[in-house]
């Protein structure tokens, strides 16, 4: 999780909110550990086209309302 997703204030209180956070952080540690440290490794397409960047924003529009 980027740390410039968290955008508010929250309040975590009580032993449970508390081991629940903890261990929401401490998988995203775990989980950041298995990611290729080599960016040449990661997919991904480039788009030129308007046509298929319109094609695209219309899926996502789709997924996303």
């Amino acid at each position: 999780m980027a740390t410039s997703s968290i955008t508010k204030n929250f309040i975590v209180s009580g032993e449970k909110q508390v081991e629940i956070f903890a261990d929401a952080i401490e998988e995203s540690y775990q989980e950041s550990l298995k990611r290729p440290k080599d960016t040449n490794s990661i997919k991904y397409r480039e788009l030129r086209d308007p046509d298929e960047i319109e094609k695209l924003m219309e899926k996502w529009k789709k997924v996303h309302e």
